[in-house]
């Protein structure tokens, strides 16, 4: 049965804007300055205040791990490059990660060269998963991270309580539990503009007392298409926006009940394909439960419930000249949960056990460019159970001893009926109704030493970490022999990780390195002109490489820092190189920090890449040949204006240089030509020379 419906209509209805975040944050301040009392000391998660002397007049540029194998930032902090609205680019200022670029916003993230669910990404304990079948919307799409108070980053299968298959790494963004031991608010805010018409508004305020707390936040960005260091114009306008509300209970100081709602939604143009994505509607519901310190043995209780849908239409009919494919609307639909018990166990011994469930239904439906849709068809239904426990030991007083695993089990639905492509057409699908069901085994032992005789702490861990093939391998791909790749086989990383870190008054090091061997990787491959969306199949690989930082303060007021990264693949299946491993990159920065400004330089150097495999990749994107090095200086300066209030500018790209990331997906239609009006390109060129400026407003206060 077919249903006429307007273009921009969806089975739930859109999120509109009624009210600006700008009028909003400006209608607050007054209120909010009239009172300055402190109302209790807002923790983060490993019980530090934030350094205001280091945060508020910085900007940020790099990341130091602030323990072994792991990275925490503030997302709240201003940095440079100025990074898209969504969750992808923030994290391009840790060593190691790199960004895949589609235009203005919704890249995808990959570190050490693995993208896609390898690289497990959870907004407090909850896992989005995105709907286009080509990753137009990567989980981070849905992320705002200037909207929560830490970034967290766990560096190879090096934890098991996160999730099922993150053999590359963990990343966490997460809000911190509200504690107010008076009656009192908190908030904050920021105002950004910047080159190519981009403006950025949020708010993120609570109230609250000793009973609990009210949590409510907003963000909105916009940009029209920027240019790249040539003057072209890249097909990259988006408009974002999202809200959130929290509701707390705290009956005591140990305990919490929270339940909160989120809504985004926006549109995004994309310089790689066909179509833009004109609705990134999202929903989610959590509800959570946290009890502490509850008696001598058992340390903590931890209980959380989510769910999340995922609302997305693409089409070629409304962010650029009208085509003639139409529109396809994607629907995800998540739920989940997970309960965590801590214990302290006799002897400096403490342990974690839990259970985690995820499942998801995906859905789609197409139509034409006159806005007939057909009826939903659903294609996959995926779920996953997991039983966990990590297990810490201190051997001596510097010594620690860190073990854990986890046991999955996965089970997978195909319900397509059809499969095929614009070269073959459509056919019946040989492994319609088909169910498989995969049981994976993850662990991990790392040991850790801080010595007596400086501060430098050590550590060497081994992992394994089993991934189940993801929606995008089992079901958006192809097979090597069928027109299905349903029956490909899962993933076993086997990873050594190693490192050092050194901090004293003066300076502060690290030096992280890895070793992997990956059984059955799964490869996609873009070759076969028959197979043209790619197909999966399973080859043998080993990955390695290192990444290091270096902090140093000369005289009173001058700091220098660096940070390296290196990274290596081999397909030793078919004696080549693995694609999408990012070339070699050296970043090097000074500022001169005074008592309320500081000023920055930033040199970012970027290797030739000349190992790849053409046409071979990942879910994410795939190889496109070699790549040329580059350069790229930008600067950047911060002033504290009063308590809580801060300016922020920057001028990335300052020589206005042309150039891709080697890890990137082509510019144009997706097709082999140009979009209607913009200039074909072999990658998507990154921004040209890009002026900014942020005001950042946080403040706390007693009624």
């Amino acid at each position: 049965m077919m249903k006429l419906l307007p273009k921009q209509q969806s089975a739930r209805p859109r999120a509109t804007p009624t009210l600006t975040l700008s009028v909003l944050m400006l209608s607050l301040l007054p209120a909010l300055c009239a009172s300055s009392a402190y109302a209790g000391e807002h923790h983060t998660q490993h019980g530090k205040k934030p350094n205001k002397d280091n945060i508020e007049h910085i900007v940020i540029t790099g990341e130091a791990p602030e323990k072994p194998g792991v990275v925490v930032t503030d997302p709240k902090a201003a940095r440079q490059p100025l990074p898209a609205h969504d969750g992808a680019d923030y994290l391009k200022t840790i060593a190691g990660f790199a960004v895949t670029r589609k235009g203005g916003t919704d890249g995808d993230a990959s570190f050490r060269g693995m993208a896609g669910s390898r690289l497990g990404i959870l907004v407090d304990g909850e896992n989005i998963l995105g709907g286009c079948n080509y990753r137009m919307d990567a989980p981070t799409a849905y992320i705002y991270p200037e909207l929560h108070d830490q970034m967290t980053v766990i560096k190879g299968p090096q934890s098991v309580r996160y999730g099922a298959g993150h053999s590359a790494a963990t990343v966490l963004f997460e809000r911190t539990p509200e504690r107010f031991d008076q009656a009192g608010y908190r908030l904050h805010s920021s105002l950004l503009g910047a080159s190519f018409e981009r403006y950025d508004e949020l708010i993120d305020a609570t109230l609250g007392n000793q009973q609990g707390y009210l949590r409510f936040g907003g963000s909105q960005s916009r940009a029209r298409d920027y240019q790249d260091g040539n003057g072209d114009a890249v097909h990259s306008n988006y408009h974002r926006y999202s809200g959130q509300v929290a509701l707390g209970y705290t009956p005591t100081t140990t305990s919490l009940f929270e339940a909160s709602v989120a809504r985004s939604d926006g549109q995004a143009a994309y310089a790689d394909r066909g179509m833009d994505g004109t609705r990134f509607l999202r929903d989610s519901t959590n509800v959570r439960y946290q009890q502490t310190d509850i008696s001598p043995w058992l340390d903590s209780v931890k209980l959380h419930w989510y769910s999340n849908e995922v609302d997305h239409l693409m089409d070629d009919q409304e962010l650029r000249p009208k085509g003639m494919m139409g529109y396809a609307n994607l629907a995800r639909a998540t739920s989940g949960g997970s309960a965590q018990f801590g214990f302290n166990l006799p002897k400096d011994q403490q342990l974690l056990v839990g259970v985690d469930r995820q499942s998801n239904q995906h859905d789609s439906r197409s139509g034409s460019p006159m806005g007939v849709y057909g009826n939903w068809h659903r294609d996959a239904d995926i779920s996953q159970t997991g039983l966990f426990g990590e297990y810490q030991y201190s051997l001596a007083e510097h010594q620690q001893l860190f073990a854990g695993y986890r046991l999955d089990r996965w089970t997978a639905d195909d319900l397509r009926s059809m499969v095929g492509n614009m070269m073959t057409g459509m056919k019946p699908n040989p492994t319609y109704g088909q169910q498989r069901q995969d049981t994976m085994h993850s662990g991990f032992v790392r040991y850790e030493q801080e010595l007596t005789s400086s501060p430098t702490t050590w550590y060497f861990g081994v992992g394994q970490a089993q991934r189940f093939p993801d929606y995008w391998e089992l079901i958006a791909k192809e097979g090597q022999s069928s027109l299905s790749g349903f029956n490909i086989q899962h993933e076993t990383t086997t990873q050594l990780d190693t490192g050092v870190l050194f901090g004293d008054d003066t300076q502060q090091w690290s030096l992280s390195g890895f070793y992997g061997k990956v059984a059955d990787y799964i490869l996609v491959d873009y070759a076969s002109m028959m197979k043209m969306n790619g197909f999966v199949r399973n080859v043998d690989a080993r990955t390695y490489g290192a990444e290091a930082t270096y902090q140093r303060k000369f005289a009173k007021h001058w700091v220098a820092d660096a940070a390296l990264s290196y990274l290596r693949g081999d397909n030793q299946s078919d004696h080549t190189p693995l694609p999408q491993q990012s070339p070699t990159e050296l970043r090097l920065g000074g500022r001169y920090v005074a008592q309320n400004y500081s000023v920055g330089l930033l040199w970012r150097g970027v290797a030739a890449q000349t190992r790849y495999d053409l046409k071979r990749g990942t879910i994410v994107g795939q190889d496109l040949g070699p790549s040329q090095g580059f350069a790229i200086v930008s600067v950047n300066a911060a002033w504290q204006v009063s308590e809580g209030l801060n300016v922020s500018s920057g001028i990335d790209n300052l020589f206005d240089r042309q150039y891709a990331e080697f890890v990137s997906r082509a510019g144009g239609n997706g097709m082999g030509g140009a979009i209607p009006g913009f200039i074909q390109t072999t990658r998507v060129n990154e921004p040209g020379r890009t002026v900014w400026l942020k005001l950042t407003y946080s403040i706390s206060g007693g009624f």
